[in-house]
């Protein structure tokens, strides 16, 4: 019987018990392809799965994990052969399905994205599910009509896997980038990926009032909540904010009068079942605008084992930038 390293979670009565085990290859759920996983991530969303601190894994036992890149071992799918380097992000992996905490996975091959030339899986998961997300929001404010021209555009969570790599896709297209963070430390770090301005969270996280002074044409924001709210309340006329997360909150006490006033949009940006369309057009543009050197200096190397601390610092705001996991 062959079997590999994995991280599995079962349901505990205060949280998730986990340990590393031997896990058999005939245990791995039905799909197509069989991935050789070289390399993983820590997201918030792995770090709320790992604490138990939300309700991310819906099926026990679990393999935790988002998020993977790896090689092809096996495939029926007509798009990929063994040898094939791939990226898979969301579609359920680590929610639903047998996740990423493992040296193999097997999925859907349509649930795959081919690595980009020129990118490495280590590259790629330095991207990861919070990078490829930063992405989706940049899109989303592009295909609203707006650009570096218009105005500031606001990122929450700025030391956050998703607020580094926004902040440095929009800095290098040209924005005036204004980052809201609560760890004040890390203000050379944030100007060094491309942030013009550095706010306090607090400036934003407390309620306030349902239309503030204008400040900003466009946002990134995974924090919600109040926080969601006030970005909302200083969006300059005809402006947007493309939402992403809820590190604050879930909740949403805001009014109609920016969109009503001042025809503010709010865009929801999903990466969990994106179409692979957009998912291809992401990558593609992540490839191409992402700064490597930037890239490199937000990310932090990690091996498997040390996953589960990992997603315990996170959860508390101790994380900054991205976490590559070596499989191995």
């Amino acid at each position: 019987m062959t079997t590999f390293k994995a991280l599995v979670a079962t349901k505990g009565e205060t949280g998730p018990n986990l340990a590393f085990t031997d896990f058999a290859e005939s245990d791995l759920m039905e799909g197509d392809v069989t991935v050789r996983v070289t390399h993983s991530t820590v997201n918030y969303k792995d770090g709320l799965a790992i604490t138990g601190k939300a309700p991310v894994v819906r099926r026990w036992p679990m393999i935790p994990g988002v998020d993977f890149s790896g090689r092809v071992e096996t495939s029926d799918h007509p798009d990929f052969k063994p040898g094939h380097l791939v990226i898979l992000n969301g579609w359920g992996t680590g929610e639903t399905h047998l996740g990423a905490y493992a040296q193999k996975s097997r999925v859907k091959g349509d649930w795959l994205v081919p690595l980009p030339a020129g990118m490495n899986p280590g590259e790629a998961m330095a991207i990861g599910t919070a990078g490829y997300t930063a992405m989706l929001c940049v899109l989303a404010l592009e295909r609203h009509g707006l650009k570096p021209a218009d105005g500031p555009v606001v990122v929450t969570g700025a030391a956050g896997g998703v607020g580094s790599v926004a902040i440095a896709l929009l800095a290098k297209a040209g924005w005036h980038v204004v980052a809201s963070t609560g760890r004040s430390e890390e203000a050379d770090y944030l100007k060094s990926l491309g942030a013009a301005e550095i706010i306090d969270r607090n400036e934003l996280s407390a309620p306030g009032r349902p239309l503030g002074k204008e400040r900003w044409i466009a946002g990134v924001d995974a924090v919600g909540s109040h926080t969601l709210a006030n970005l909302l309340s200083m969006t300059r006329y005809g402006g947007a904010i493309a939402a992403c997360g809820l590190a604050q909150g879930m909740d949403l006490p805001t009014s109609v009068m920016p969109f009503i006033l001042r025809g503010v949009a709010l865009l929801g940006v999903d990466s969990v079942m994106c179409p692979k369309p957009r998912r291809l057009e992401a990558w593609a543009r992540l490839a191409t605008d992402l700064d490597r050197d930037a890239l490199a200096k937000i990310t932090t190397t990690i091996p498997l084992e040390s996953v589960i601390e990992t997603g315990k610092a996170i959860i508390e705001g101790k994380v900054r930038g991205r976490v590559v996991v070596e499989v191995g």
